[in-house]
């Protein structure tokens, strides 16, 4: 009976439809590779900027991990890795669905707010990922308000434990002027160098597509770079 259990535990897993979209090709979003993008449906945050916002809210998907899985087999010496998205991605179970992927030959890269800690801890350790894109929302004093979460001690746990491993990951922020000024990513780019990141920080520009949780449009407030701090490198998106 608990064999059987298992199975049909694995089976509901691997069939419920948790996948909100599927982007079958990008060369864009892994450095260097070419990738699908596999959107999760839900988000732990409610950022202000974000531009996600049906899959944020959804409470279902589109695809199954099965249905991926069908995908990428047609796409084995086609595509080089499997990006994860979302939403947030950690906020479900990845852990024999990227052993999966692994298994087809995929890399795995993890796009994440950072804040299941124990959720990237475990992918990691167990090798399941070979890149992760980690959301630096805001320095410590705005991380609530920006992203209406208070998790940002379990961020900040997430970002120490990526600094002091093998794996290859990148930092980067989403900037929105009227939310963050030059202040506030100096600190941010302060607080990377005290806790040793050395690589690359990464400032991508808030994109009005129209809709937005926060419902912002462009900002009003000006961004001096001549006052961004020198102390990284600091590539523009």
């Amino acid at each position: 009976m608990e064999k059987l259990a298992n199975i049909n535990k694995e089976s509901s897993l691997y069939n419920t439809k948790i996948i909100y979209d599927l982007t079958k090709f990008t060369h864009l979003d892994y450095p260097d590779h070419l990738a699908c993008i596999v959107w999760f449906s839900g988000c732990n945050m409610r950022c202000d900027y974000c531009y996600n916002k049906d899959i944020v809210f959804a409470k279902n998907g589109t695809y199954s991990y099965q249905d991926i899985l069908d995908f990428l087999k047609t796409r084995v010496g086609y595509l080089d890795a499997v990006v994860l998205s979302g939403g947030e991605a950690t906020s479900h179970n990845l852990i024999e669905f990227c052993k999966d992927i692994k298994q087809l030959g995929f890399l795995i890269k993890l796009d994440t707010n950072g804040i299941n800690y124990d959720s990237i801890k475990e992918l990691v350790k167990l090798d399941l990922l070979d890149f992760i894109a980690l959301d630096y929302k805001a320095p410590k004093h705005k991380f609530l308000k920006i992203t209406h979460s208070n998790k940002y001690e379990q961020f900040s746990k997430t970002l120490n434990f990526l600094i002091d491993s093998n794996i290859e990951f990148e930092v980067r922020t989403t900037l929105h002027n009227d939310l963050l000024d030059v202040d506030d990513i100096n600190t941010i780019i302060d607080d990377l160098k005290e806790r040793g990141y050395t690589d690359k920080y990464y400032l991508q520009k808030f994109l009005d597509t129209g809709t937005n949780i926060g419902n912002l449009k462009d900002s009003t407030n000006s961004f001096d770079e001549e006052k961004l701090s020198n102390s990284l490198e600091v590539i523009w998106r």
